[in-house]
């Protein structure tokens, strides 16, 4: 599975004009199922970033994870994280997984953020989404399983 994550002071995502999830200082987690992943990939995943020390501490430093802070988490399911740009313009998507299972999966990865102990919020699972976040740091990290 592919995520990118940035420290938001806030962050809410909205269908149709109405909002769907919402939260105040944590992380926005785009996440996307790739071909071939499984809920090990999504469990992983979920335990690498409930970890990850990306928070401030006492002294400035990144050294506080979203459960040490404590934080929340939008999770929006973003398939075009899996985009292929190596020939033409257009991108392609076809390393991403199926809708499905891309489905199962994102949820499957929200309730495994969840059981780590961080509060989840979430997108609309293939809806037209808009997504307003205040990046705070600005702090941006990408992790693919594949490659941690």
């Amino acid at each position: 599975m592919r995520a990118v994550l940035q420290r938001v002071s806030e962050a809410s995502v909205h269908v149709d004009g109405a909002v769907v999830g919402q939260i105040g200082a944590g992380l926005m987690i785009l996440v996307c199922a790739m071909q071939g992943d499984t809920e090990e990939d999504a469990d992983r995943l979920a335990a690498k970033i409930a970890k990850l020390r990306v928070f401030r501490d006492a002294a400035g430093r990144m050294n506080r994870s979203v459960r040490d802070v404590p934080g929340a988490a939008l999770v929006v399911s973003q398939f075009t994280l899996a985009a292929d740009t190596a020939r033409g313009n257009r991108p392609g998507f076809s390393r991403a997984a199926p809708p499905d299972e891309g489905e199962r999966l994102y949820l499957h990865f929200t309730e495994a953020l969840r059981a780590q102990g961080v509060a989840c919020e979430t997108g609309q699972f293939a809806a037209d989404m808009k997504v307003s976040l205040v990046n705070d740091g600005p702090v941006t990290i990408w992790i693919d399983t594949r490659e941690a």
